[in-house]
């Protein structure tokens, strides 16, 4: 049993295929003219957002790749930006996050790992910043995480002994088995999450989350998804910042 701290990595992400997308413009006697060094993402947000006005060729306004993805930003063109999205894995994370997270539900997808079936004898906990190592506080929170450990394995060990159902299934038996004694488990327990997100959504969550002040994970995980996004697509998250607070943590913020 160790205490973790969360890591987000990028598992997918929008590929574009830019051969078709040539293959479009030539049947409608077309010419984009991209921007010189603009990523794939943030060219497919501003193809995406040409397609509405055809405003390619002469239609094509004098805007850089970054001016125009700022102007849909700045209009609320909202819907455009949901044509690219990230898979992110993430680790490390409280169940107590990922309570919070799942309650994002446009634009993102959820996959978790379930204290259903996954035993948790082994588990790991993810021990708030506020609470500082070696201090007394700090033990006696580390011992209560031990405890609730302790006690979810003579759960799982009294298996005989609890009022199962004997008309369940074997996987249900284990199912219940494990649903009575995940009762005891806390916020802290570390878990596993796969999660989608367009980037409109991304953009949302950033707002939403990046900042608050009261939550150092969602924090850190909002500062870890925008150094990923801001990699794939800077156009389209240039408006996002991240500053290291007087703590060391991270907040996310969104300039005007």
């Amino acid at each position: 049993m160790k205490v973790s701290s969360p890591h987000i990595r990028c598992i997918a992400k929008t590929s574009a295929d830019f051969n078709a997308i040539q293959e479009f413009l030539e049947s409608e006697s077309a010419e984009w003219k991209k921007s010189a060094g603009s990523n794939g993402c943030d060219d497919l947000i501003e193809f995406s957002g040409r397609i509405c006005y055809m405003s390619f060729g002469d239609r094509q306004s004098p805007k850089n790749n970054r001016q125009y993805i700022r102007n849909l930003i700045d209009s609320g063109h909202g819907s455009v930006l949901e044509h690219v999205n990230w898979t992110f894995v993430a680790s490390g994370v409280s169940r107590g996050f990922t309570h919070q997270l799942v309650r994002h539900r446009a634009g993102f997808s959820y996959s978790q790992l379930s204290q259903q079936y996954y035993d948790e004898s082994d588990a790991d906990f993810v021990a708030p910043p506020s609470l500082k190592k070696d201090t007394p506080l700090y033990k006696k929170w580390l011992k209560g995480m031990h405890s609730s450990v302790k006690l979810y394995r003579e759960l799982i060990k009294s298996a005989e002994e609890l009022s199962i159902s004997p008309f369940f299934s074997n996987k249900e038996r284990l199912r219940e088995l494990r649903t009575t004694a995940r009762s005891i488990l806390p916020n802290a327990i570390e878990t596993k999450i796969v999660f989608t997100a367009n980037a409109r959504a991304i953009r949302n969550f950033l707002v939403t989350r990046g900042a608050i002040e009261g939550d150092w994970e969602m924090r850190d995980v909002s500062s870890q998804i925008l150094r990923i996004v801001q990699n794939d697509a800077p156009s389209l998250f240039q408006d996002f910042e991240i500053f290291t607070l007087a703590d060391g943590s991270y907040s996310v913020i969104k300039q005007s």
